[in-house]
């Protein structure tokens, strides 16, 4: 079987996740092509897992002092170039195209009329899930971004629906904890976020950021280039995070046992649903702004403990490799069954459950 994976470059979110299904399928000896888009040719990094992967411009989302410029964002896309890229990618010599969220193999896969199975956190949107602030436009092109033959939706919960559990790295839970604090707020002014993080004198933050071109030391906060292994390095020894709310990020922090503390992006629906579901689910904190009470506050609380999953990479990996795609319930079943969460997510998701109807008949409550 021959694979074609297409990768939104725009966050690192989905490198990540994607660097986990190319080891799952590099395992199982699986011959799988990988093309990006999103972002320069120059400002992808730490790639080589990969392999000889394709590079196109596509479509990206601009972004301004923690908020979403819509307007900057339609200036900056160039479509004509997205559909001379959309005609010119021949993907007809391939068995199945996976997508995450790229928008070039998907529509090129859609012209060619090859099968295309959607593997992203945005297709669990698709589904009736906890969200807030959606508009109509959001939906428009939730549904039109990346458009695929079937949709797999990763997140935290399944919501009674068709939804798989994060994939993360396998890591061992109780690393060294040093006390210190890991940043990542990419979407935030640098200057600002050092102006919040130095009022705190007594905490040592590892602040990972964009604009940083060479690692320095300013006052109690050590400032990091992106450095895929620096920062994994850092985050299993970190007693927490701040980030914004994306998906990759968090999942990954919360299956090493840390507490999160988010700000999500501003105009953009998905990070504020994340943050909501994980407040809700126990999980994390948050704040709309950078507020100082409210690191105050975070620095001061516990965490709620590991969220533990199984390698979920593998099990979609070996379930794309059957070619049975449309029958994904066991699949959904075996998953989510060796999910296990802290006490306190179960008491929030019992009551959940208990004021929703499932809507599914393979609801795996009991998996809690």
């Amino acid at each position: 079987m021959k694979i074609l994976y297409g990768v939104q470059g725009t966050g690192n979110g989905h490198i990540s996740r994607a660097r986990e299904m190319a080891r799952a399928f590099a395992a199982l000896g699986a011959e799988v092509d990988f093309l990006f888009s999103g972002r320069p040719d120059n400002r992808y990094f730490d790639m080589d897992c990969f392999g000889p992967y394709q590079v196109r411009r596509g479509l990206t989302f601009v972004t301004e002092n923690g908020e979403v410029n819509r307007w900057k964002t339609l200036a900056r896309n160039h479509i004509a170039t997205f559909l001379r890229d959309v005609r010119t990618l021949d993907v007809s010599g391939y068995d199945v195209v996976i997508n995450d969220f790229e928008p070039v193999s998907a529509w090129a896969a859609k012209r060619q009329k090859v099968h295309t199975i959607g593997l992203s956190h945005q297709n669990a949107f698709l589904y009736d899930i906890p969200t807030l602030g959606r508009t109509w436009l959001d939906g428009m092109v939730l549904r039109g971004f990346a458009p695929a033959s079937q949709s797999l939706g990763v997140h935290w919960f399944h919501f009674n629906q068709m939804i798989l559990p994060p994939i993360v790295p396998m890591s061992e839970v109780g690393m060294d904890n040093d006390q210190s604090v890991l940043v990542y707020l990419p979407f935030e002014n640098l200057q600002a976020v050092l102006e919040l993080l130095t009022r705190f004198t007594q905490v040592h933050f590892y602040c990972y950021h964009p604009e940083a071109e060479e690692d320095r030391d300013y006052g109690n906060v050590s400032i990091r280039k992106l450095c895929r292994e620096g920062f994994h390095y850092r985050l299993q020894r970190c007693c927490g995070v701040i980030a914004n709310g994306g998906f990759e990020l968090p999942s990954e922090a919360m299956s090493l046992g840390k507490k999160l503390l988010l700000k999500p992006l501003h105009g953009q629906y998905e990070q504020i649903s994340n943050v909501m579901t994980l407040e809700m689910m126990g999980l994390a904190s948050s704040m709309s702004y950078l507020d100082p009470a409210a690191v105050r506050n975070w620095l001061d609380s516990g965490s709620a403990g590991p969220v533990i999953v199984p390698d979920v990479g593998m099990g979609i990996a070996r379930w794309v490799l059957s070619g049975n795609w449309y029958n994904c319930g066991e699949l959904w079943q075996q998953l989510w069954e060796r999910v296990e969460y802290p006490e306190v997510v179960q008491e929030a998701m019992v009551e959940w459950n208990g004021q929703h109807s499932p809507r599914r008949q393979h609801s795996v409550i009991t998996t809690l």
